[in-house]
């Protein structure tokens, strides 16, 4: 379970002292206060015995040293660093002396819950911690002007604090932060200080370098997969091919007595067996003789989806949106534009395979592994290990890729109750294989558009229809009784486009292949769908498409400026030879608008190449500029790969893919030039950037394929489509 917590700015005004003498601002909790840089490990060290004083977010040590504690999981987003500059910029310190690590899910659950939401997902982090984390940055800054006032008996408004140290400018005095940590620990304020406003910031908005980029490069990072505790052995699990099986049989007469074998333990729908190494183990699982009951999946097939999913649009639906009278509309349009859809399952596929390692002593279990909700990861252990949650301690370690999959981690509960019946601490880790066809997958979906347009070539009813698969029920989070599943419509209900009678219906339906959260959610499979769809209705109405969204973007100046700069730094006006096209696509996600160029070669025999993607960003505000570089870079090649390529077969209830050589990466040689560029609309919105860059790049490259071939790509991926020739 993660915990929400609303934190008000009085939330940070207590403060206790640090066990070396130094400031800890956030809140006085007992526990250990030495902070820990980015060497090699991003958690804190833990002890059975807590020390006298903690604190929630900051530590200022005698050496003037700041320790800044990251709530949220580093899996390439640059949240260690970006979270840290939030609250640097409000207390004012010495950025070379800013460390980071990670908060921790036991100190969260035993100490009232002082980081509040614990799990990273939905572009998150910064929009939704931004404004208390100025707030203990501000309050600290303002305890220490105060602690220095007080020495020299000055009045506090007569100082100021900047680069770690207070100066009383008149005498020209100063003290660095620590010399003045623990007697600012010791003052209470009468209320919190006001934070910045963004005119006011001097390090936020600034490019900086990475705090986990060195560890990562020189291989000092500590991934969950790299954990080595004493003692340990290892695990190789094997589950159901088909979702939601179980095991009937197990012939273990090949592995039994093998040398390094321990032992073979059940798991929920499968077997795992433990070695003196992971090799062993794995190659013993190889060799077990498993038999089946492959459960109501069996038979099923992804050719049998995609008929149900095309025969479920014209059954019953929940209405998400509705607006005018688009029957009436469409009776009455000069023309009608009308397309299918479709979306394949695709794989999260980190490059990181799931892992887990676990060590139960008595009353405590350890968890080292790498988590997108720490918090829930605490409560699945402790629920798989018949423990009180307090006995539970997670260890968060950089995650090699997450993108949600790593939001429920099947792999602990393994973890733990392999543990369990072994008695020594476990390593378990997921082979390949294990992890692409045991994933959660992005959902299936079916979108049919129906659009009317005038005599003036522009929309004026425009019918909406999605069948898709519920994560929600999927989970057994919800069983969403209204039928209507946000992220299922996200990027639909609220189109931005101007159109009078606008109907949007919504389908749930799902199979036994489980799905989740996948990079961007419902606005993956939505955004290449309905921005297609807008350049099918541009192409029948004989208008240009960027120009047709701008009229459809009337009123919007947000909207247009990123349309606008992407037109102009995409060089939209300029022609291509023949084989060549631009494509265009934009889309607001997660609070960020995000616009994307794509030019694109289609050779005569169909062989598609992206040389170059232009992207323009408005999230708002920017943290960390580079970073918002870096995560469109990441989201442009993570989107481009599965448009291109990703595609979850079923086969006899069976995931076919089981690696990379059959679910095929964008490679370095065929990575485009990737262009970004912000046109903040600033204000208060403060927009995510993890995932916004994934949406718009299908339905840009198709539209770009569009443009040099003249044919459609409506269903995905684009490696099904046979583009040789001309249209």
């Amino acid at each position: 379970m993660t915990h929400l917590v609303p934190l008000s700015r009085r939330f940070f005004i207590t403060s206790g002292l640090s066990a070396a003498g130094g400031l800890a601002i956030g809140l006085a909790l007992p526990g250990r206060a030495d902070a820990l840089a980015i060497d090699a490990a991003p958690w804190a060290s833990i002890t059975d015995v807590k020390a006298a004083e903690i604190n929630a977010w900051i530590l200022i040590e005698p050496d003037d040293s700041v320790t800044i504690r990251v709530a949220q999981s580093e899996m390439g987003e640059g949240i260690f660093t970006a979270l840290p500059m939030i609250v640097a910029e409000e207390l004012e310190c010495d950025w070379t002396k800013v460390r980071a690590e990670y908060a921790e899910a036991h100190r969260n659950l035993v100490d009232g819950h002082p980081y509040g939401r614990m799990g990273t997902g939905g572009s998150g982090a910064v929009r939704r911690s931004r404004e208390f984390l100025q707030q203990a940055g501000a309050s600290a800054r303002v305890r220490l002007i105060a602690a220095a006032a007080q020495q020299w008996a000055v009045p506090a408004g007569d100082c100021s604090a900047r680069d770690g140290k207070v100066t009383h400018a008149a005498s020209q005095r100063w003290l660095g932060y620590g010399a003045l940590a623990g007697a600012a620990a010791k003052i209470a304020l009468a209320e919190e200080p006001a934070i910045k406003t963004p005119d006011q910031f001097r390090l936020i908005g600034q490019p900086q370098a990475r705090f986990d980029t060195p560890v990562k490069v020189n291989g000092q990072a500590k991934f969950g997969i790299d954990t080595r505790i004493d003692g340990m052995v290892y695990a190789a699990v094997t589950t159901c091919p088909v979702f939601g099986g179980t095991v009937r049989h197990v012939d273990d007469s090949k592995v039994r007595g093998r040398r390094g074998i321990r032992q073979i333990v059940p798991i929920p729908g499968g077997i795992a067996v433990v070695a003196d190494s992971f090799w062993r183990a794995k190659q013993a699982v190889a060799d077990l003789v498993i038999t089946w009951d492959e459960g109501a999946g069996a038979g099923t097939d992804s050719d049998q989806f995609r008929k149900e999913y095309r025969d479920t649009l014209d059954g019953p639906a929940a209405n998400a949106k509705h607006a005018g009278d688009v029957t009436a509309a469409l009776a009455k349009a000069a023309k009608k534009v009308d397309a299918l859809y479709e979306a394949p399952h695709v794989a999260h596929a980190a490059m990181e395979p799931l892992n887990a390692t676990v060590h139960i002593q008595g009353d405590r279990l350890d968890a080292w592994m790498g988590t997108q909700d720490p918090d829930g990861a605490l409560q699945r252990a402790a629920k798989a290990a018949g423990m009180k949650p307090e006995q539970v301690f997670i260890h968060n370690c950089f995650l090699g890729g997450g993108f949600g999959r790593r939001a429920i981690n099947d792999e602990l509960e393994q973890a733990v109750i392999v543990a369990k019946a072994v008695g020594k601490p476990v390593k378990l880790v997921w082979t390949r294989e294990e992890d692409m066809q045991h994933d959660r997958y992005r959902p299936q979906a079916a979108i049919r558009f129906k659009a009317g347009l005038g005599t003036d070539g522009m929309p004026v009813a425009w019918d909406m229809r999605t069948a898709v698969g519920s994560i929600s029920r999927s989970l057994g989070r919800d069983p969403v009784a209204s039928g209507v599943e946000p992220s299922a419509v996200e990027g639909l209900s609220n189109v931005p486009y101007a159109v009078a009678n606008l109907n949007v219906d919504c389908i749930l339906k799902n199979t036994h292949v489980p799905v989740m959260f996948w990079r961007s959610v419902g606005s993956s499979q939505n955004a290449f769908a309905l921005e297609s769809f807008v350049d099918e209705m541009a192409v029948a109405a004989g208008k240009d498409p960027y120009r047709f969204r701008r009229e459809l973007l009337a009123g919007k100046p947000d909207f247009l400026k990123v349309l606008d700069t992407l037109a102009e730094k995409g060089d939209w006006s300029k022609k291509l030879p023949a084989g060549q096209g631009r494509g265009i696509a934009i889309h607001e996600s997660f609070g960020t608008i995000v616009g994307e160029i794509v030019e694109v070669s289609v050779s005569p025999k169909g062989e598609v190449k992206v040389p170059r993607v232009v992207a323009v960003v408005d999230c708002g505000h920017v943290v960390n500029p580079r970073t918002v570089e870096m995560q469109i870079e990441s989201a442009v090649i993570y989107g481009l790969t599965a448009a291109l390529y990703g595609e979850i077969t079923i086969k006899d209830g069976r995931v076919q893919e089981a690696n990379f050589d059959a679910y095929e990466m964008v490679r370095f040689a065929d990575a485009p030039v990737i262009e970004t560029y912000l046109a903040l609309s600033g204000g208060t919105k403060w927009g995510g950037i993890g995932e916004p860059g994934t949406p718009p790049i299908a339905p840009a490259l198709c539209n770009a394929i569009f443009a040099a071939t003249g044919k459609r790509i409506r269903s995905l991926p684009i490696k099904n489509t046979d583009l040789s020739g001309r249209a």
